[in-house]
C-alpha cells in the first residue's frame, strides 16, 4: 500500500466510526477533508462526538466559534476533576472548530491567530477564577487599599501576549500581584506572597497537568525575575526593583509582548506604567544596538548547531527573523513614537510603514511572508495537535498538510516557502548593519599557492617572512588538506569557499609572521568543518572571526583542539570585543539562563548538549582573556570557578525539577528551600579551579522523614535525595556530542565510596566527629557550600568551624599529615618537573597551609574563615604564626606554581624557567622543614 493509500486507509476507517447517517453528501466530503488533513480533529470527534453536526456544516461552525464563550459559564461549583476535564474539552472542541475553519477557508490566518489567542485568554481567566475561589474558604482573601479583592496579575509573554497565538504553542506567563499584606476572612490568614503562590500553582496544574482528557497549556515561567530560581509571584514593588537594578536587554526585548490577560482597569493600569519606562526609553535607544546584534548573532548561532533547514520558525529566515526585525525596531524607536508601543507584530508592522522607518514594500513583504509562515505553521501544528515547526519529512504528514493548505504539490510548497523565508532573511541580515567596512585583502599570493600545481619546494621561495624549509613545511601542510578535502564529500559551495578563504587565511598568516605550526592548529578546525558550509561561510564573511581564530592558534595548542573538537565554538570568535570581555558573577548566571530559556524543559537530551555548550564557550572566552593577558592568574581560577557554581545550580535546579515531575515534593521541603546542599572540595572549593579540573562535591540535606512524597509515584523522602544526587550526577557526567559537562569526584563524602550519595547535614556532622580521619579534616580546610538554603549553609558553616577549631596535639597532627604527604607521594611520584606533587611542590604548600589552620584555628579564628590558600596564608602572618617574608615568599611561588599549571594546559612553550620554579619550591621547603621538624615549634 503507498503512502497516500495509508492516508486515505485511515480516514476510512476513522468515518467508519463515526454515525454519518444524518449528513449529506457534501457534508461527508468535508468530513472526509478534515480528517485526512488532522488526526487532532479526528481525536476530537472521538471524544465529543457532539461536534460533528458543528464541523460538518459551514454555518453553524461560524455560529459555533462566534457563541463559544458561553461553553465555560458554569464552572464555579465543579471539582477539581471535573473542571480540568470540562477545561480539556472546551479547549479540544475550540481548537477543532477553529483548524475546521482554517482548512475551509472560513476565515484568515489573522482571524485564526486572534481566535486561538482569545482562547487562551479565556481558558486562562476561567481557571485563574476557579482558583481564586477554591482557596478563598481556606486562607481567606487578600484586599487591596480600598477593601477591594487583590488580583494577581497574569502577564501573557511572546505570542500569547501579542494575541498571535499558535495553535499548539506554550504559553509564557509572568505573576505578579499589587502588595504585601495578610488575607481576611478564612479559616486561616495568610501572607499576600504565599496565597499567591498557592494560586500560582493550582492555576498552572489546572493547565498543565496533563489528564485522561490531555492538557490545556504546556505553561512556561521561565521568563519571571531570577528565572526558575526566583520566586513564583512577586509584589509590584519587588518587580520594579528587579527590572530597575537587574534587567537585561533580552528582558526589555520579552516584555515587549507582555500583555495584563485579567486586567481590572485599576492594578492593571498601574502595572502597565510601571514596566513601561524599563521596556521603552524616551530616546532613539541606540544604545540597545550593541545587545540586539548579539541577539542575532545568538539566533544565527544556533541555525548553524542544530541545522535548522526545515524549521520555519526559527530557520534562516523563518517566523522568528520577522519578530526579531519588527520588535528590534520597536525597542529602538518606541520610546519616541508611542504608537509603536504595542504588543501586536502586525498592528507594529503597519506602524513602521506609517512612520517610514520601513518602507512600504519592505513592511508589506514581511507581512505578507510572516502570514503565509504562520498559516503552514497553523495547520502543521494541527494535524497531530504538536509544538511543531519542522515541516514533514514522511509522505504520510505532508499529504495531510497539502490537503490542509488545499495544494497538490509538495515542491509547490516548497518552493513558496523558501521564497518566503529568503526574502525575509534578506531583510533580517539589513534590519542590524554593523557599519564596518572591510577593508580589500591582498590575497594573489595565497591564490597562487592554492590554485598551484607545483610542488612545495617551488613554491617556497614564494612566502618570504619564513625559512625556505619552514615555507615548505608550511605548503605541504595546504597541499595535504587539499587532497584531504577532494576525499571528502565537500559540496560545490564548500569548495567556493575554501577556494576564497584560504588564501584569505594566508594573507593573515603573514600579517602575523606566523610559523606553520599556526596553520597546521587552524588546518586542524578546518577539518572538522569542511562539510558544514555555514561555518565556511561564517569565517569568509567575518574576517575579524577568522583573525581571531588565527590569533588564538597562534597563542594556544589547547585553544585550537577545542575549537576542533567542538566547532561551535567558532561562533565565539565573531565578537572579538565579546570575547575578551571580562564577565561578572551574575553575568555567568544571566548568560545561562538566557541560552536555557531557548531549550523545551522537557527536551533533556538537548538541555545537556545546551549546558556543555555554554561552559564551553565560557571556558574559550576565559582563555582568550588568559592568554591575551586582559585576566591575571589568579582571576583566571576566580572566573572558572563562578562558572562552574552557576553551572551545578542549574543542574540541580533541572534534576530537582525532573524529580518532582516524578515523585512530587518530599517531606518539610519547598520550592524556596530545597533542603539540598551541595559542599565544594578541593580546587572548586578553593577557589583554584584549572581548565581541566573535575569537582570534589559532597551532598548534604536536612531531611530526617521516611515520610511519601507528595506524587503519584510516592517514595520515601530520604530515598527521594539519593535519587536526586544520582540525577544531578548523571546530568554533569553523561558523555553527550560535546562531552561531559564535569567530572564529578564524591569521593571526599562520610565512609567515601562505600557511604550514601546524600546524607543528612547532622549525620555529616557526627561522622567528622567521631569517624573522620585527619586527611578528612584536612580537606575540610576547602570546603564551602556553593548551593542551598542561607539556613543549611550556616548549619553547614557551624559544623565546618567546630571541627577545624577542635583541639589536637601538634606532634600528632604533625606525624598524621606527614604520613599522608607521604602516601600521596608513593601514589603520585615526586618527579621536579611536577608543580603539583614535587617536593616544595603545590600540595606541599597546601598541607602547610592545612596544618596551621587545624593546628591553630582554635586560637586564631581567622585561619578557618576562608578556603584559599592565598587568604589562610594572609592569617597565617597576622597571626604571627610565620614571618611577613615567609608568607610573602610561600604566596609568590604558589602563585608561580599555579601559573605552571595554567600554562602547561593553555601553551606549554611559555612556562617559567627551570631556576624560578625550583626558586619557588626551595621557599616551600624551608618553611616545611620548620613546621614539621618534629622537635620544634612555631
Amino acid at each position: 500500500m503507498s503512502n497516500n493509500d495509508t492516508v486515505t486507509a485511515q480516514v476510512q476507517q476513522q468515518l467508519s466510526q463515526f454515525d454519518c447517517s444524518g449528513l449529506s453528501a457534501a457534508q461527508c466530503k468535508q468530513l472526509a477533508r478534515l480528517l485526512s488533513a488532522s488526526q487532532f480533529i479526528g481525536r476530537s470527534l472521538m471524544q465529543q462526538a457532539s461536534l460533528l453536526p458543528v464541523l460538518t456544516d459551514r454555518e453553524r461552525l461560524a455560529t459555533y466559534l462566534q457563541q463559544a464563550d458561553s461553553q465555560l459559564a458554569d464552572y464555579a461549583e465543579l471539582d477539581e476533576a471535573a473542571f480540568f476535564r470540562q477545561l480539556r474539552w472546551v479547549r479540544n472542541a475550540r481548537l477543532s472548530a477553529i483548524l475546521a475553519a482554517d482548512i475551509l477557508k472560513l476565515h484568515t490566518i489573522e482571524q485564526s491567530l486572534a481566535a486561538v489567542s482569545a482562547l487562551a485568554n479565556q481558558l486562562i481567566n476561567t481557571a485563574y477564577q476557579w482558583a481564586y475561589q477554591q482557596l478563598i474558604p481556606q486562607w481567606g482573601t487578600p484586599l487591596d487599599e480600598r477593601g477591594m479583592p487583590m488580583p494577581l496579575l497574569i502577564l501573557g509573554m511572546g505570542k500569547l501576549g501579542g494575541g498571535e497565538l499558535n495553535f499548539s504553542s506554550d504559553i509564557d506567563l509572568i505573576f505578579t500581584y499589587p502588595a504585601n499584606g495578610d488575607t481576611q476572612g478564612g479559616r486561616r490568614s495568610t501572607e499576600h506572597q504565599q496565597f499567591f503562590t498557592r494560586l500560582g500553582q493550582k492555576l498552572i496544574a489546572a493547565l498543565h497537568q496533563v489528564t485522561a482528557d490531555g492538557f490545556v497549556y504546556r505553561v512556561d515561567m521561565r521568563l519571571r525575575p531570577f528565572g526558575d530560581s526566583g520566586p513564583l509571584v512577586l509584589s509590584f514593588a519587588a518587580m520594579e526593583d528587579y527590572y530597575q537594578e537587574q534587567g537585561r536587554e533580552w528582558e526589555r526585548y520579552a516584555m515587549l509582548k507582555a500583555r495584563v490577560l485579567n486586567p481590572d482597569g485599576y492594578h492593571s493600569q498601574e502595572l502597565q506604567q510601571l514596566l513601561k519606562p524599563f521596556i521603552y526609553r524616551r530616546y532613539i535607544d541606540f544604545s540597545a544596538i550593541e545587545s540586539l546584534r548579539r541577539m542575532k548573532q545568538q539566533i544565527e548561532q544556533e541555525n548553524r548547531r542544530l541545522n535548522r533547514r526545515d524549521n520555519i520558525k526559527l530557520g534562516i529566515g523563518g517566523i522568528r527573523e520577522v519578530e526579531f526585525i519588527v520588535q528590534t525596531l520597536q525597542l529602538i524607536r518606541g520610546g519616541r513614537i508611542p504608537a509603536l508601543q504595542q504588543q501586536s507584530l502586525l498592528q507594529a508592522l503597519t506602524v513602521l510603514a506609517d512612520e517610514q522607518i520601513l518602507t512600504p514594500q519592505q513592511a508589506g513583504e514581511l507581512r505578507q511572508d510572516y502570514l503565509q509562515l504562520r498559516a503552514v505553521e497553523q495547520v502543521l501544528q494541527g494535524i497531530d495537535d504538536q509544538q511543531t515547526q519542522t515541516l514533514p519529512q514522511d509522505a504520510d504528514n505532508r499529504k495531510r498538510l497539502l490537503a490542509a493548505l488545499g495544494l497538490d504539490n509538495w515542491s509547490q510548497l516548497q518552493q513558496q516557502i523558501d521564497s518566503a523565508m529568503a526574502r525575509v532573511h534578506q531583510q533580517f541580515k539589513q534590519v542590524i548593519d554593523n557599519g564596518e567596512e572591510l577593508e580589500q585583502q591582498d590575497i594573489t599570493l595565497g591564490k597562487l599557492i592554492w590554485d598551484s600545481e607545483q610542488s612545495a619546494d617551488e613554491l617556497s621561495g614564494q612566502l618570504d617572512w619564513l625559512s625556505l624549509a619552514d615555507a615548505t613545511e608550511l605548503i605541504n601542510q595546504l597541499q595535504q588538506f587539499k587532497q584531504d578535502c577532494q576525499k571528502r564529500s565537500v559540496g560545490p559551495r564548500g569548495r567556493d569557499y575554501l577556494a576564497k578563504l584560504v588564501p584569505l587565511l594566508l594573507h593573515m598568516l603573514q600579517q602575523q609572521q606566523a610559523q606553520p605550526i599556526v596553520l597546521a592548529r587552524v588546518l586542524g578546525v578546518f577539518r572538522q568543518i569542511v562539510t558544514r558550509t555555514a561555518y565556511l561561510e561564517l569565517l569568509f564573511e567575518n574576517h575579524a572571526a577568522l583573525q581571531q581564530l588565527v590569533l588564538l592558534c597562534s597563542q594556544s595548542g589547547w585553544l585550537a583542539e577545542q575549537l576542533a573538537r567542538f566547532p561551535m565554538l567558532l561562533d565565539e570568535l565573531i565578537d572579538p570585543a565579546q570575547l575578551y570581555q571580562v564577565a561578572s558573577q551574575a553575568d555567568y548566571q544571566d548568560r545561562l539562563r538566557q541560552h536555557m530559556l531557548r531549550v523545551p524543559e522537557d527536551d533533556l537530551e538537548l538541555l545537556m548538549e545546551t549546558l556543555r555548550q555554554y561552559k564551553q564557550a565560557q571556558q574559550l572566552r576565559i582563555a582568550a582573556a588568559d592568554i591575551s593577558g586582559v585576566l591575571p592568574l589568579m582571576k583566571v581560577s576566580d572566573h572558572l570557578t563562578w562558572l562552574a557554581e552557576v553551572i551545578i545550580a542549574q543542574v540541580v535546579e533541572l534534576a530537582w525539577q525532573q524529580m518532582l515531575q516524578r515523585y512530587g515534593m518530599p517531606a518539610n521541603a519547598t520550592a524556596d528551600d530545597k533542603g539540598l546542599a551541595v559542599i565544594a572540595y578541593g580546587k572548586l572549593g578553593g577557589w583554584e579551579l584549572g581548565y581541566g579540573s573535575d569537582l570534589d562535591l559532597v551532598f548534604v540535606h536536612n531531611c530526617d522523614s521516611q515520610a511519601p512524597t507528595s506524587g503519584e509515584r510516592a517514595i520515601d523522602s530520604k530515598q527521594f535525595y539519593l535519587k536526586l544526587v544520582q540525577r544531578v550526577l548523571h546530568l554533569c557526567t553523561t558523555r553527550t556530542n560535546s562531552g561531559v559537562l564535569y567530572d564529578i569526584d564524591t569521593r571526599l563524602r562520610p565512609s567515601g565510596n562505600a557511604g550514601l550519595l546524600a546524607v543528612n547535614i547532622e549525620t555529616y556532622d557526627q561522622y567528622l566527629q567521631q569517624e573522620a580521619w585527619t586527611w578528612e579534616h584536612q580537606a575540610l580546610v576547602r570546603a564551602r557550600a556553593i548551593y542551598g538554603s542561607a539556613a543549611l549553609q550556616q548549619r553547614f558553616g557551624q559544623i565546618r568551624q567546630h571541627i577545624l577549631c577542635l583541639p589536637r596535639p601538634l606532634s600528632q597532627l604533625r606525624a598524621e599529615v606527614l604520613q599522608m604527604r607521604d602516601k600521596l607521594r608513593q601514589h603520585h611520584g615526586s618527579a621536579v618537573d611536577d608543580p603539583k606533587h614535587s617536593v616544595g611542590g603545590i600540595v606541599d604548600l597546601e598541607f602547610i597551609s592545612q596544618f596551621l589552620v587545624l593546628g591553630y584555628a582554635g586560637q586564631h579564628p581567622s585561619l578557618y574563615r576562608f578556603t584559599d590558600n592565598i587568604r589562610i596564608l594572609d592569617a597565617a602572618a597576622a597571626t604571627a604564626l610565620l614571618t611577613a617574608q615567609q608568607v610573602s615568599a610561600l604566596q609568590q611561588a604558589y602563585q608561580l606554581l599555579r601559573g605552571a599549571g595554567h600554562r602547561h594546559t593553555l601553551a606549554p612553550a611559555t612556562l617559567p624557567t627551570s631556576d624560578s620554579l625550583l626558586q619557588a619550591r626551595q621557599q616551600v621547603e624551608q618553611v616545611w622543614q620548620q613546621l614539621f621538624q618534629p622537635d620544634e615549634k612555631v
